[in-house]
């Protein structure tokens, strides 16, 4: 596969462990310690002698720490990413150092349900410990450590990633010299929390599920399901008409049966067997319920504004006017709050037709926000601001 000028290449996975013993353990919001503990993760760029210019990416639900370039030559494609992370991309690889890793309770190299608990030599699973997106974010604190960074130039990231980064802002605020959360919210709605809900249901229906203990069988028919699901979600009416309509797949009238008719059915079919190539059944049930969980108010007595009291960073806040399942309100909510506290906050929504999945698809626009809004924070790192 030929290269672009601008793409960084071949990467290497890298793995980080910890909580070995007993005290370096991850202490959780459930009330359990985790350990020990592998972070699966990937750098672009280099840190420069202040260690200053340090850019943290945090990936959504079914993302991980491939963010850019390659595996191999011969990879089929690129990180989920590469567009925005590179050479003169809007995450600048000459001028930033770049970090992903995977959340704890994926299953792209982090640890999750699916790696072995060294208590018994077998499978987490079941037992693996609920996690929260707070949860997450400590793990990637004893990363940042570990790479001797003591405040990213930035977070930043879209969905459960934008999650991600405003708890960053409130779990570690003397850590991050700003944030950007993007296509996001402060809380997952109702009907968020139901959609999940429908997923997991999909999943622990199926027989192959085997309460979580599947080893040769996988619940493949439920993942797939959880997955067709969750990908409407992620579209707009005007972007699955403009792709689909109401054409019809191989033929000109109806079948009359309970076959696939129209493209848009084949489309979810299609999504749902790749996504089970790619993720974990358990993964999906303990990152979704983690966003279940979200609810940055719950820090402030349910008042927004009390809960970001301590955040003082500037703030890169970007919506999309089709995104039905963070709606530009969702937004709009954290951008009042955080003005309500005097916070310096840069505030988009970009006009765009495609949904939720917007965030990956609007890189001329986002990315000249994102590349200008990091230009200032450098210069103003390197002003000693």
């Amino acid at each position: 596969m030929a290269f672009l000028k601008s793409s960084v290449g071949i990467v290497e996975p890298k793995d980080f462990r910890f909580g070995l013993d007993e005290a370096d353990r991850l202490e959780l919001d459930c009330g359990r310690a985790l350990g020990p503990v592998t972070i699966r993760y990937e750098t672009y760029g280099q840190l420069n002698a202040r260690r200053s210019n340090a850019v943290l990416i945090l990936h959504a639900l079914s993302g991980n720490a491939h963010v850019a370039g390659l595996h191999a030559p011969d990879d089929p494609k690129p990180g989920w990413w590469d567009e925005m992370v590179g050479p003169g991309k809007p995450f600048d690889t000459e001028k930033y150092f770049i970090v992903c890793s995977n959340v704890i309770g994926g299953c792209s190299g982090s640890t999750g349900p699916r790696s072995v608990d060294p208590s018994t030599g077998e499978r987490y699973n079941m037992a693996f410990p609920v996690i929260t997106i707070a949860d997450m974010v400590k793990a990637q604190q004893r990363l940042t450590l570990h790479l001797g960074i003591e405040k990213w130039l930035s977070v930043g990231g879209g969905s459960m990633g934008g999650m991600q980064a405003l708890e960053w802002a409130l779990s570690f605020p003397a850590m991050v010299n700003s944030v950007m959360p993007i296509a996001t919210t402060s809380s997952l709605s109702p009907q968020g929390i139901a959609f999940n809900w429908v997923g997991r249901q999909s999943i622990m229906g199926d027989p192959h599920w085997a309460g979580g203990d599947y080893e040769e069988l996988l619940p493949d028919k439920g993942l797939g399901i959880a997955r067709m699901l969750g990908h409407i979600t992620y579209l707009s009416e005007e972007s699955m008409d403009r792709k689909f309509g109401r054409r019809l797949r191989a033929q000109d009238r109806y079948s009359y049966d309970f076959d696939k008719n129209f493209e848009v059915e084949s489309y979810l079919e299609y999504q749902g067997q790749r996504f089970v190539d790619i993720f974990d059944a358990n993964s999906y049930l303990y990152i979704s319920r983690a966003m279940d969980y979200f609810n940055l108010a719950d820090r402030g007595d349910g008042d927004l504004a009390a809960a970001l009291s301590g955040v003082s960073c500037p703030f890169l806040v970007v919506s999309f006017s089709s995104d039905w399942l963070f709606p530009p309100e969702h937004s709009r909510r954290v951008v009042r709050a955080l003005r309500n506290n005097n916070v310096d906050v840069t505030y988009c929504e970009i006009k765009s037709s495609y949904g939720h999945d917007a965030f990956l698809l609007e890189v001329d626009v986002l990315g000249s926000l994102i590349s200008d809004f990091l230009a200032r924070r450098l210069q103003e790192v390197e002003d000693g601001k």
